[in-house]
């Protein structure tokens, strides 16, 4: 039987995380590295990515920046391909990308939704898909899909007035998907030794949030605040770690408790 605290340990684990230099994806790709992972953080943007992972590696943390766009089956072949052939497998995949079309209901046209569905839904069966071959050959692996509070419940609608990054119909449509395609992959996997998760996050908060939604959310929130990003890395490393080798299907909420009232 491990040690408690070795059990979070990730030396000698390559870990793959798609959006993996936006607020949440460094903060994953970050503890993972700082817990002995390889870390490679792949999105469209490559260059943020390599900048990033060169940042991460001046201390001391293996980390890589590599591209990947999930609107490309073969783009998610060749990034898994390429980890393989570097690092020999790949052990833990985090999928944080994220691609937002349109607005509410009203604003929100059909080819808006297309193109969402092309990276949120297609985008993330098969990356699940492709990078657990792998693992189920290998008879083990950690999948983490980051979700939102808004796979779970509706937004609060005036909190958003005025915003464009608010209350866009398409994420509340795919990260509801999410929670269910988890539970699906999770017992489709399951006899392969893969387990498959999902981390919901609330809101995080960013330079670039308005004080008046800061503000405004924060009241909602029975802990008073919106969440930093560093407090996704305990859910992140539990999930991706032997801390959890009998967690699979299930949906890790780090709000607040904003989906408690």
């Amino acid at each position: 039987m491990k040690n408690a605290l070795d059990l979070f340990r990730l030396e000698g684990k390559v870990a793959v995380v798609t959006g993996g230099a936006g607020a949440i994806g460094s903060a994953i790709v970050k503890a993972l590295a700082e817990a002995g992972a390889t870390v490679v953080a792949a999105s469209r943007d490559v260059e943020r990515c390599q900048t990033f992972a060169h940042e991460m590696s001046q201390g001391g943390l293996r980390v890589e920046g590599a591209r990947c766009d999930l609107a490309s089956e073969q783009e998610i072949r060749d990034l898994r391909d390429d980890v393989i052939r570097r690092h020999g497998a790949v052990d833990i995949l985090f999928n944080n990308s994220v691609a937002r079309h349109g607005g509410d209901l009203r604003h929100t046209r059909g080819a808006d939704l297309d193109a969402s569905l092309q990276v949120n839904g297609t985008g993330l069966m098969l990356a699940c898909q492709i990078f657990s071959e792998t693992m189920q050959e290998r008879r083990s692996g950690s999948i983490v899909n980051i979700g939102s509070i808004y796979g779970m419940v509706s937004p609060d609608f005036p909190l958003y007035e005025g915003m464009k990054m608010g209350n866009r119909i398409d994420y509340a449509f795919v990260k509801g998907g999410m929670l269910n395609l988890t539970r699906y992959l999770a017992c489709y996997l399951a006899p392969f030794g893969v387990r498959v998760n999902c981390l919901s996050p609330g809101a995080v908060q960013t330079s670039n949030l308005p004080e008046s939604f800061v503000s405004g959310f924060a009241q909602r929130v029975p802990l008073g605040r919106l969440a930093q990003a560093w407090e996704m890395h305990g859910a992140a490393l539990f999930l991706a770690s032997d801390a959890s080798t009998y967690v699979t299907g299930q949906n890790i909420v780090v709000d607040g408790g904003w989906t408690a009232v």
